[in-house]
């Protein structure tokens, strides 16, 4: 297995998040709301939590993992009485290729994308998936024939994969979910009742997990970092790189290479049009 440099394991986690998360735009929630969903949230963990099967809310909040304790449990089971996980994943799937279709522009009809998207999906179905649950989930899932569909499920399949193996950093820190988004609000430069996954907790609560991360030295006085705060988050960061990494063993240096300078183009006209 070929070990690419961090930078481009990190470069590849830059591209892929805004063409996966397409996934969590108007347009997708649009189609599940006409599946009889309540809101947004029914079509997020509808669509996210699918290729695990009807499973317990206990288990999506374990494999999601940095949800509010309750959270998952106010939309799952309820969505698999209006839709079934077979479904969702279609409906997910069809709605947001349409999404980055309409997001790339004219970089869907480019000669070069078939190239891009095979790419991507190489990389995508080659990682190991122990201990990998929602990636296991995705893998299993067959790969869509459409260029714009197999790339955006490829960059999903990256994404969790990514995602899978950033909650093992956490766990493996002793950062807690509601944790890791109060130090990734710090890092941000932001209050944690600012940030957007957790302003809106109640203030003890979310009070509770600053004064607990300020007890074992990460958050200070002020509700800043301490050095060691913004080490173990560095540390996180790094660790979630590495354990990343795996995934893009298959691909040569030079294949690499051309697949950033495939999906850099796609990922700015994502980005530049959720922006």
């Amino acid at each position: 297995m070929l070990l690419h440099p961090r930078a481009k394991v990190h470069r590849m986690f830059e591209l892929v998040e805004p063409i996966a998360t397409v996934t969590f735009s108007e347009a997708v929630n649009e189609a599940f709301l006409a599946l009889g969903m309540r809101n947004y949230w029914d079509g997020y963990f509808a669509g996210r939590a699918a290729p695990l099967g009807p499973a317990p809310a206990e288990v999506v909040h374990a494999v999601f993992y940095n949800f509010a304790p309750g959270e998952v449990a106010r939309h799952i089971p309820w969505v698999w009485g209006k839709t079934s996980p077979e479904e969702a994943i279609a409906v997910r799937e069809r709605a947001s290729a349409a999404a980055l279709r309409q997001m790339m522009g004219e970089h869907a009809d480019l000669p070069g994308l078939v190239r891009i998207a095979d790419l991507a999906t190489r990389a995508a179905v080659s990682a190991p998936i122990e201990g990998r649950v929602l990636y296991a989930g995705l893998r299993a899932l067959a790969v869509p024939g459409e260029p714009v569909a197999r790339l955006w499920h490829a960059a999903t399949l990256l994404r969790e994969h990514r995602g899978d193996g950033h909650n093992a950093a956490l766990v493996a820190h002793g950062i807690g979910g509601t944790e890791a988004h109060v130090l990734l609000a710090l890092s941000l430069g932001m209050k944690p009742e600012e940030f957007g996954r957790i302003h809106h907790l109640p203030t003890a609560q979310l009070a509770a997990v600053v004064d607990g991360l300020r007890s074992r030295g990460l958050v200070d006085a002020a509700g800043g970092f301490t050095d060691a705060g913004r080490t173990t988050k560095e540390r996180i960061e790094a660790l979630t790189d590495e354990l990343a990494a795996p995934a893009y063993g298959v691909l040569s240096a030079d294949e690499l290479d051309e697949l950033i300078a495939g999906l850099e183009p796609i990922a700015a006209a994502a980005q530049a049009v959720d922006g």
